[in-house]
């Protein structure tokens, strides 16, 4: 009976994401934020609880993430990857001091402890890698050329929380500084171990993974996958960064192939994820944090914008291209609750919670459309905002050898 249950249960997810895609690609529409509210009203305190199928789909949301990460891997090679860190690092130090300051005020607006600010900070400061792979895939904006950008921005926070999540952890048990700094050792040793592997050993991987037989190719990428993700969130490591690296280390024919097999399960374990987001949010909890969480999150959305758009200039991208890097990071995720979940289980803080779920919905609902339109947006804005010509310029004489100055020289536009 509970098999029969499960069947139905989980059936009638699938087929009821399949009509909201379909509901979707016909307004030209990112589908994240109805598969959202989908969750929202058959998961707790919805219209329709459903009980049977949570466990699954508990565990297909995390091979959600792990393969949207995968997927992004598969873009980039190894060179790409340490380039766009070497360069980017100073972004992501402004990525932090401008998303993470505003959630960190905010607690001491509500007169919260300083734990307990150390943590909204974080719910603020980390973009969602999952909804932002997922949003850059339904745009086809996987090879712009702010995409580089994007990717780096995200892999440095997955490699910050390798450091911040231990950090917490600690905190929010009480442990000694000993203990805290042997926990953090360890993630920073993995995470470094799996980075070297990757970037030194990656043509080895490639080698061992690679088959003429796409069942042999499929089976043995999705294992080695779950594997070093796996062992890498055992070890206080992300399991997102750990899927990332597998796909980083995987090149050439494998990685095409790879890609082939792989998307398909990547959109059906990816909407899943966003469900289960929702299923496990309680709308009655929202109401009471609604008015500050919209207040931080519209905030933050300025403030991811404004760390795209400058991370995006300083790497030479044209100006429509820095507003469709800004508007892309404005997704929060996984990470943000996974950090206010800790938080909550060590009773710091009972509002933090509903708090920081109202929060990460609005963003999620919120992403997709800023990164969809801030570019037409602010497009729009400059030139409603500029100035008419009073008179025409003078021509120009041409000059043989000269190209045309007004040219943009980068990016898509």
């Amino acid at each position: 009976m509970h098999s029969a249950v499960f069947l139905i249960e989980f059936g009638a997810i699938i087929l009821g994401l399949g009509l909201l895609g379909r509901v979707a690609g016909r307004l030209k529409f990112s589908p994240i934020p109805l598969y959202l509210l989908a969750g929202l009203a058959f998961g707790t305190g919805g219209l329709l609880p459903m009980g049977a199928s949570e466990e699954f789909v508990a565990i297909g949301a995390e091979i959600g993430v792990i393969l949207l990460l995968l997927m992004l891997g598969l873009e980039y090679t190894a060179s790409d990857l340490v380039s766009n860190l070497k360069t980017q690092y100073p972004a992501g130090l402004v990525d932090f001091a401008l998303n993470a300051v505003p959630g960190a005020v905010a607690a001491l607006l509500m007169g919260w402890g300083p734990v307990a600010v150390v943590v909204l900070a974080g719910v603020t400061w980390i973009s969602s890698s999952g909804v932002i792979a997922k949003v850059m895939g339904d745009l086809g904006r996987v090879g712009n050329r702010e995409t580089p950008v994007i990717l780096s921005i995200l892999v440095l926070e997955d490699l910050a929380m390798a450091v911040y999540l231990p950090i917490i952890t600690a905190l929010l048990a009480g442990v000694s500084l000993a203990a805290g700094s042997a926990t953090l050792a360890i993630a920073l040793g993995v995470a470094g171990a799996v980075l070297f592997i990757a970037v030194r050993y990656g043509r080895h991987i490639s080698r061992f993974v690679s088959s003429d037989d796409p069942e042999k190719l499929l089976l043995v990428v999705l294992g080695l996958t779950l594997l070093v993700a796996g062992i890498a969130q055992q070890l206080q490591v992300s399991a997102a960064v750990g899927a990332f690296l597998v796909g980083i280390a995987l090149s050439g024919e494998v990685a095409e192939g790879a890609h082939t097999l792989l998307s398909p399960l990547r959109d059906l374990f990816a909407a899943v994820f966003f469900v289960f987001f929702g299923l496990h949010t309680d709308p009655a909890s929202i109401p009471p944090v609604l008015l500050p969480a919209l207040a931080l999150a519209l905030v933050t959305a300025g403030t991811k914008i404004a760390t795209g758009y400058w991370a995006a200039k300083r790497a030479g991208i044209g100006v429509k291209g820095r507003w469709r890097a800004g508007g892309t990071l404005v997704a929060r995720g996984e990470f943000s609750i996974v950090i206010a979940g800790l938080a909550v289980s060590a009773g710091i803080e009972p509002a933090m919670g509903p708090l920081a779920t109202a929060y990460v919905l609005i963003l999620v609902v919120i992403g997709p459309l800023t990164a969809r339109y801030t570019e037409p947006v602010a497009t729009w804005v400059s030139r409603r905002h500029t100035p008419p010509e009073s008179a025409a310029p003078a021509a120009v004489p041409a000059q043989p050898g000269l190209k045309d100055q007004a040219q943009d020289p980068v990016g898509r536009a």
